[in-house]
């Protein structure tokens, strides 16, 4: 029965963090802005560091199935 959460609550870390790494490369390599109103030094390696904290996660949920 717990391994259901587990792999929902995985699954979704691994789509959040692939998707806003995936989103944030593409905003930067554009030349676009990541976040509104912050200066792209400080919001790229946020973002890029929020993605990698999430997929971490979600690996880290995935294990303990």
């Amino acid at each position: 029965m717990e391994s259901g959460p587990a792999v929902f609550a995985g699954t979704t870390f691994l789509l959040f963090g692939a998707g806003l790494l995936a989103w944030t490369a593409v905003r930067a390599l554009r030349g676009a802005p990541v976040a509104d109103g912050v200066s792209p030094r400080v919001a790229v390696p946020s973002a890029l560091l929020a993605g990698a904290v999430c997929l971490a996660l979600g690996v880290w949920c995935l294990t303990r199935i």
